[in-house]
């Protein structure tokens, strides 16, 4: 996302961090050379004073010295020697003088003879000292030391080197420690020029303030957007995720940093989400929602990760599940209203023909079957809901040849479920589990049963049983809520009886399965349970006409006091 520039733009963050890096690599490089460089001046003198502290503490420990201090003209030994030195150490000057500082030597020797410049005070004491003194020759650094004939000070020695050429040797070390500092700023330029044109690269050529906008709309967005949305990394670990994410995929606060393998999610999800290829619309289940995932990967040379984006279709779900009864209910009452118009033509007909007692009897016997029903259903269950899901069922049941009962025990009276057991769960939950029952059903009686079903069970002729039946229970009391469906159907095989409610599973081909799995979240997600109690092996409902058929048989138990949501709540956020 590149966000509006402003007419004067500022220079790059890579181009500031560029600039602030150069100057103080030449600040660093220069305080280093200039630390070179005084340190060198301070070493130079240091050196030099020795120099000239041997050599003077050599001529005075020299016997020819001190002899040729015993002559009438001791400069024209001393002279000659005192040169010698002078050329063969590489020093500015020896000079040998007398106690009263009157010269034997100089370099110049016109100044034989003349008084010396400088101090002497502590050599006449004993003492070698150094000092820096301006004289004949000029600033230079020098050393006086006594000579000695036993314990009498017979002369004095003073050697020395010139300032200046300390200070020429120092400027001859500053030409290679400058191509060093060169050298040395160069490198660094060079190495800050590469990584700040790779910090160009990843930047994008934006400023820190780009940057920071950026990051604002990012927060912004991540926490604003309804769906879902997820990062994850190379290595298919959270990278990122944003609080819908978090909610629907329910995870804690802790999620980032986590592998997708161990977040303990649906096995499918799981799969879809560590994919190395894109999933577009992709339906999944997880414990109580229905949510769509579509995953795109992040690829730049190499696989960076994945951004997944989640929907929760769980609302929609439910909603298209009503809507399928609605339906349901439409088409059963256009057929009933076929029906009814050729029952009328029947009874017109009767009485045209003047039968008009049999008229009256064709009539009132499909009336009274109506009625009775109705009064059945309406009588036993207060719920409105519930009853009315009853009746639509009954009717689309029977246009399929397959007669729904209720129960003789079931009873709900009003006010026995609370307000907290959503009506959009129980119609998920009944209307899910009577289709899959009259589809199982009716399949018995016309011989198309499923794969993965067992062969319906035969009448005592050897025929398929005469009336396919589903069979329903609705009973609230001791505090839980009892939906039991049962059919007459070829039952589910044991080798499917875990994987009946996993999404996907389905004797009726791809693109269905959803039903029961919808069934078991709907509980799950109002703290009850639903089990799988008869199937192909032996269980059998029993008509009220006797006639039996192996089928199965789901029981739903929702816990109807509040202690129980509750506690399933807590254990949830616990988990």
């Amino acid at each position: 996302m590149r966000l509006p520039r402003p007419r004067t733009r500022p220079r790059s963050l890579a181009g500031q961090l560029f600039a602030m890096q150069v100057v103080l690599v030449a600040a660093v490089v220069a305080g280093c050379a200039c630390f070179a460089y005084v340190s060198g001046s301070e070493q130079a003198k240091e050196t030099a004073a020795r120099q000239v502290r041997a050599a003077a503490l050599a001529i005075a420990d020299s016997p020819s010295v001190r002899e040729a201090i015993g002559t009438p003209d001791p400069s024209a030994v001393l002279q000659p020697y005192a040169e010698r030195v002078r050329r063969d150490t590489g020093i500015a000057f020896v000079t040998i003088m007398s106690p009263e500082r009157v010269r034997w030597t100089h370099p110049d020797s016109d100044r034989i003879g003349e008084q010396f410049l400088g101090h002497t005070a502590r050599a006449l004491r004993g003492e070698t000292f150094t000092e820096t003194y301006t004289g004949t020759l000029g600033p230079s650094i020098r050393v006086v030391t006594p000579i000695r004939d036993g314990s009498r000070i017979t002369g004095l020695v003073s050697a020395g080197i010139t300032v200046e050429r300390v200070s020429s040797q120092v400027r001859a070390q500053l030409g290679a420690l400058g191509l060093a500092a060169g050298g040395a700023l160069a490198l660094g330029g060079l190495g800050t020029y590469v990584i700040n044109a790779r910090l160009r690269r990843h930047t994008h050529g934006m400023n820190a303030a780009e940057l920071s906008r950026m990051h604002d709309y990012h927060q912004a967005t991540l926490h604003a957007v309804r769906e879902g949305l997820l990062m994850l990394d190379g290595r298919r670990r959270i990278a990122l995720i944003n609080d819908a994410g978090r909610e629907l995929l329910g995870l804690g606060p802790g999620a980032v940093g986590r592998r997708v393998a161990e977040l303990d999610l649906p096995a499918p999800l799981t799969g879809a989400l560590l994919a190395s290829e894109e999933r577009v619309d992709e339906l999944h289940l997880t414990a109580d929602r229905v949510i769509v995932v579509n995953t795109r990967p992040v690829v730049g040379g190499e696989q960076r990760g994945t951004v997944v984006t989640l929907r929760d279709h769980t609302e929609l779900q439910a909603l298209s599940g009503e809507l399928d009864s609605e339906r349901g209910f439409t088409q059963a009452l256009r057929s009933q209203a076929h029906e009814a118009a050729n029952r009328l033509h029947t009874v017109v007909s009767l009485i045209e023909l003047g039968r008009a007692e049999e008229a009256v009897g064709f009539a009132t016997a499909e009336l009274e079957l109506a009625q009775a029903l109705t009064d059945r259903v309406v009588g036993a269950v207060a719920e409105p809901v519930l009853a009315a899901l009853l009746l639509g069922k009954a009717a689309q049941a029977n246009e399929r040849g397959v007669e729904l009962v209720l129960a003789d025990d079931s009873l709900i009276d009003d006010g026995d479920l609370p307000a907290t057991l959503p009506h959009r769960d129980l119609v998920t939950i009944l209307g899910n589990l009577i289709d899959n029952a009259v589809d199982a059903a009716s399949e018995a009686v016309t011989g198309a049963p499923g794969p993965g079903s067992v062969p319906a069970q035969r009448g005592a002729g050897g025929g398929r049983a005469a009336r396919a039946r589903v069979t329903v229970t609705a009973l609230a009391g001791e505090g839980e809520l009892l939906l039991r469906v049962a059919d007459t159907g070829a039952g589910i095989g044991p080798q499917d009886a875990t994987a009946v409610f996993d999404r996907g599973w389905s004797t009726h081909g791809t693109g269905r399965g959803i039903g029961l799995a919808l069934v078991k979240q709907a509980v799950h997600r109002n703290g009850g349970t639903v089990t799988l109690d008869g199937g192909s092996d032996g269980d059998t409902e029993t008509g009220a006409d006797g006639a039996t058929g192996g089928g199965a048989r789901f029981t739903v138990r929702l816990p109807l006091g509040v202690a129980g949501r509750t506690a399933h709540t807590t254990k949830e956020a616990t988990a």
